[in-house]
């Protein structure tokens, strides 16, 4: 071995690029080229018994985090492949990790999804598994990067999970800054925006959403060309398939899209359908400035009237203080919310996992 390769012949204390989102393969190849010291393409495939293109894939990753280098040596025509020592590759990927973290939540999930995404399992051409609900948010978030022109989505929840919905948000904002057109069918009325307690805000864009009755599967369709649902609708848990075949991809696309047809806009519901004669005009005296007291004089009834009814308000719309039912009632377009004028396009539950 040659001066300066001699701590990297005996192969020890090597790191698992598993554990760091690398392929078997990679790992693999890498351990050689510790181990046996630089080899060319050709003499790794022979010493491993692996196809060219299984080494040359796995050496485009190592390359990708900076863990092997290669070079031409003299009077060889082949490139010859050197690792980089174990120590060196634990700094280069900390520094790496260091950069993602510029915004630390979603650089914690893209260093995430790195580790995670080579777990997943093909099934066939075109399928893969994923195997866990983690692994899934991972992939979806892998893909938010990629998504250029739309993204739909079908929410079977009534309840979300913390986690999934912050995702979802953050998911939201980064495509709609993009221009990507973003459809949601969910069982969820806009208004009060569930999203509103996982950090969107009032007044910023949101996805088009549509209310239906039921909602047949829990589904994600990336630019029309892949796809997620849950193995089991059931269980999220236990992960999500991925597809890519176009035929099937096809298919679950008419399915959104005849129920998207069959769905309600939220923003087509009247107040005269949500509110009565009193409480419209209730509302209407509130949104100017009166108090419970001049309002009950403008209707003619008692305070205690105005209180039952703005009570009653609270209730229905499913808000804790009048704070949130003027933000509601701004978003359903019949106040403006406190503080603001103009209106705000109701919100929506976003596509999570």
């Amino acid at each position: 071995m040659r001066q300066g390769q001699e701590t990297l012949t005996l192969g020890k204390h090597v790191p698992s690029l598993q554990r760091w989102g690398q392929s078997p393969d990679a790992d693999l190849v890498y351990r050689t080229l510790i181990t046996l010291g630089p080899r060319t393409v050709g003499a790794l495939a022979r010493d491993l018994g692996l196809s060219h293109h299984r080494v040359t894939s796995a050496l485009e990753e190592l390359v990708a985090i900076s863990a092997a280098q290669a070079g031409r040596a003299a009077g060889r025509r082949a490139l010859v492949w050197t690792p980089v020592a174990p120590a060196e590759l634990a700094v280069a990927v900390r520094c790496r990790r260091t950069v993602d973290d510029a915004d630390q939540r979603n650089g914690r999930r893209h260093a995430l999804t790195e580790g995670l995404i080579a777990e997943a399992r093909t099934i066939g051409d075109g399928l893969r598994h994923l195997q866990t609900r983690e692994l899934a948010r991972a992939r979806l978030t892998e893909l938010t990067d990629v998504i250029r022109h739309e993204h739909l989505a079908m929410n079977t929840e009534v309840v979300f999970d913390a986690e999934s919905a912050r995702a979802g948000v953050s998911h939201d904002r980064k495509l709609l800054r993009r221009g990507v057109d973003l459809r949601v069918l969910g069982l969820h009325v806009a208004a009060p925006d569930p999203m509103l307690a996982f950090g969107r805000q009032p007044t910023e864009p949101s996805p088009a959403y549509r209310v239906v009755p039921t909602v047949p599967m829990k589904l994600l369709v990336i630019d029309r060309k892949i796809a997620l649902f849950p193995v089991a609708p059931n269980d999220f848990e236990r992960g999500y398939l991925e597809v890519s075949q176009p035929p099937l991809v096809a298919a679950l696309v008419a399915l959104f899209e005849r129920h998207w047809a069959n769905g309600t806009d939220p923003e087509e519901r009247t107040v005269p359908e949500m509110f009565g004669p009193r409480e419209r005009a209730l509302i209407t005296l509130l949104a100017q400035g009166h108090t419970d007291a001049t309002a009950a004089r403008e209707l003619r009834i008692s305070a205690r009237s105005v209180s039952n009814i703005v009570r009653a308000l609270m209730d229905r719309l499913e808000v804790d203080n009048r704070f949130q039912l003027g933000l509601v009632l701004g978003a359903l377009r019949v106040a403006s919310p406190p503080g603001q004028t103009g209106t705000t396009s109701p919100g929506h539950p976003d596509e999570t996992v």
